[in-house]
């Protein structure tokens, strides 16, 4: 069972918890949608100044929404399109100061400002992206990306293990 954690402050020990509290919450669970609901929740329970944080899933050479907390978002994101279709289209992390000022950008909330996408490969192959969005502009930095990088090999780990 969850308990709610007080977090220290200590962005690198709240994070190791964080990271801690996820493999339990999927150890032993085979079922990824349950899996990816469960990591979406912990992660809105933890980060502050955020106000979307989700997945999306790369289906048909497309990405659909999948679990996530927020508002109701965008269903489908084409390759190379807005930020998350870029991530997972080029396979790299992207870490978006202003989201203004990012090329294409899909605003699925008016109030987010900067973003966080990780892309997701499971077996080398393109599962999809963890994206994280906030009303605050430069919200993320180096230490959240790594962070954030070590919490998506959790989940990839685990997934490549059931698929």
């Amino acid at each position: 069972m969850f308990e709610t954690t007080m977090y220290t402050g200590d962005r690198a020990q709240d994070y190791a918890t964080v990271r801690s509290q996820l493999m339990a919450l999927i150890d032993g669970e085979t079922d990824i949608v349950a899996n990816l609901a469960n990591a979406s929740a912990l992660l809105n329970h933890y980060l502050q100044n955020i106000n979307w944080v989700g997945f999306y899933l790369w289906k048909e050479d497309e990405l659909v929404l999948g679990p996530f907390q927020g508002l109701p978002a965008c269903i489908r994101i084409p390759a190379g399109k807005g930020v998350c279709g870029t991530s997972i289209e080029e396979e790299r992390t992207l870490r978006v100061a202003d989201v203004e000022q990012f090329p294409g950008h899909i605003a699925c909330d008016a109030a987010s400002q900067s973003e966080i996408v990780i892309p997701m490969i499971v077996n080398g192959e393109k599962f999809g992206v963890l994206d994280i969005d906030s009303p605050v502009k430069n919200r993320f930095d180096e230490v959240d990306e790594r962070e954030l990088e070590q919490f998506v090999t959790i989940l990839t780990t685990r997934f490549a293990q059931i698929i």
